[in-house]
């Protein structure tokens, strides 16, 4: 059995999951999250905004600031009240997207 990484509940009532196998895979793309691991949970714990995404309405993007310009990104997939991480970095430019949540 894989082992749970982490398992967070949303702002929307739904807990997003991530396994160790998963999130080791997410750091060879993004190694910048190595440390990140907190920043990436807080994202989706307590986002400042969040965003459907325009190509698959059951995918969402937590937003939150790390520091001014920068902003970490938190992307999930929502399905029957399940969510799963899909992938997480940082950016300087919040994408194009229904706003669906704010703080």
């Amino acid at each position: 059995m894989e082992s749970l990484k982490f398992a967070i509940l949303t702002p929307l009532g739904f807990i997003v999951r991530t396994s160790e196998n998963y999130w080791q895979k997410l750091l060879i793309k993004h190694p910048d999250l190595e440390d990140l691991l907190d920043l990436v949970k807080e994202t989706l714990s307590n986002p400042e905004q969040i965003r459907r995404s325009k190509s698959d309405a059951n995918v969402l993007l937590f937003y939150l600031t790390k520091r001014s310009e920068r902003w970490v990104v938190a992307v999930a997939k929502r399905l029957n009240d399940e969510g799963f991480l899909i992938t997480a970095y940082q950016t300087d430019a919040i994408k194009e997207g229904e706003i669906i949540w704010h703080k």
